[in-house]
């Protein structure tokens, strides 16, 4: 783990290869984080919930609300990339997202029962995917062609990620 408030577990590093191994490995990291999500974020009060990462970052809640906005669109990216040859996918602003109503007054529990409801129609699709299929790509049209053996790699880290910067608020404030 680094010391980085924005990067506590690195930065991400889009690795050369991907192997079937980690693949396995990146799905397994998908299906268990809501429940570690939610053990989290479950027992802060609104005043915890309403306390930024870090300075100038998000708000725990925040971070609750992004996570499922984030993960659907993957899950619709790689369900067009899986039903259409190469899609030119959509990009969102997630900053623009994050200062929504429904990301800074909705309850949590919404999100976490949103986020553990959608992983677990992902996880049934991404375990269902043939050794050809993660080869398949979307284009992106600010970051370029994504093939989905990275995406979901990609995907797993950006949930560690964010579940590490709540851990680290927690470890650094003393809530556990």
């Amino acid at each position: 783990m680094s010391e980085d408030l924005s990067y506590p577990i690195g930065p991400w590093v889009e690795p050369s290869e991907v192997s079937p191994a980690a693949i396995g490995a990146a799905i397994s990291r998908i299906a268990a984080l809501p429940a570690a999500f939610r053990a989290a974020v479950e027992p802060l009060t609104d005043a915890q919930l309403d306390t930024p990462y870090r300075p100038g970052g998000w708000s725990v809640r925040q971070l609750a609300h992004h996570l499922p906005d984030s993960h659907l669109n993957a899950y619709v990216r790689i369900k067009l990339a899986l039903s259409e040859d190469a899609p030119t996918i959509r990009p969102y602003d997630q900053e623009a997202w994050a200062e929504l109503p429904d990301s800074v007054e909705t309850p949590v529990r919404i999100s976490l029962d949103l986020l553990t409801a959608l992983h677990a129609r992902w996880v049934v699709l991404l375990r269902a995917m043939s050794p050809e299929q993660w080869s398949r790509q979307y284009h992106h049209p600010e970051t370029g062609t994504q093939r989905l053996d990275t995406v979901i790699l990609h995907y797993a880290w950006h949930g560690d990620h964010h579940l590490a910067h709540v851990t680290r608020l927690l470890d650094r404030m003393g809530w556990w």
